[in-house]
């Protein structure tokens, strides 16, 4: 007879892997900016799990990020991969693509914080290829 256990503890850790990969993105402020028409500002909070990246993309918009618990790594193309920890910060330009966005840790989450200055109703991920 068969054992299910090695297959259904082989399942388990699959999904817990596959589930692991998403970030969790908490809007916490969206305000119109009428000093410069047509665009707004918006704040989030990004939790990424352990062993969590993003896909390449970009924001078409500046956006400042600050670290607030555990290290990420981020790099945009043509700049130099930077390794953050609490309390430190990281740019993107309107033009930049983000290539490399991750939880610089296997096992424990990374949360930071980004303001975003962008056009009003656009998009704050567009996936690149």
């Amino acid at each position: 007879m068969v054992s299910l256990k090695p297959i259904l503890l082989l399942a388990f850790f699959l999904t817990s892997t596959l589930m692991a990969q998403e970030a969790k993105v908490t809007p916490l402020l969206s305000k119109d900016l009428p000093e410069f028409p047509g665009k707004q500002g918006l704040m989030i909070t990004v939790v990424y799990p352990p062993g969590a990246s993003d896909p390449i993309h970009r924001h078409n918009a500046h956006a400042f990020l600050y670290v607030l618990e555990g290290s990420v790594v981020m790099q945009v193309k043509g700049g130099k991969e930077t390794t953050l920890t609490p309390g430190q910060t990281f740019y993107e330009g309107p033009n930049d693509v983000h290539v490399i966005g991750r939880n610089a840790s296997n096992t424990k989450p990374a949360k930071f914080v980004v303001f975003l200055i962008k056009d009003k109703g656009a998009p704050v991920l567009i996936p690149v290829k």
